[in-house]
């Protein structure tokens, strides 16, 4: 009976976790790749401003 208890254990954490993924990933919201090309492109144009001086 305590090697069930104890198999009860990670099965229970494991359905904990994904009702709590699930919960967590339902308030995201689609933003799209916007920022982040925005971020990069800022990126890739101070790495240019650094090379042209070379």
């Amino acid at each position: 009976m305590a090697a069930l208890a104890w198999l009860l254990i990670p099965l229970a954490a494991a359905i904990g976790a994904g009702l709590w993924g699930s919960w967590a990933n339902r308030t995201h919201r689609a933003r799209g790749d916007g920022p982040e090309l925005d971020g990069y492109a800022r990126f890739r144009a101070a790495m240019e401003k650094s090379h042209t001086g070379t």
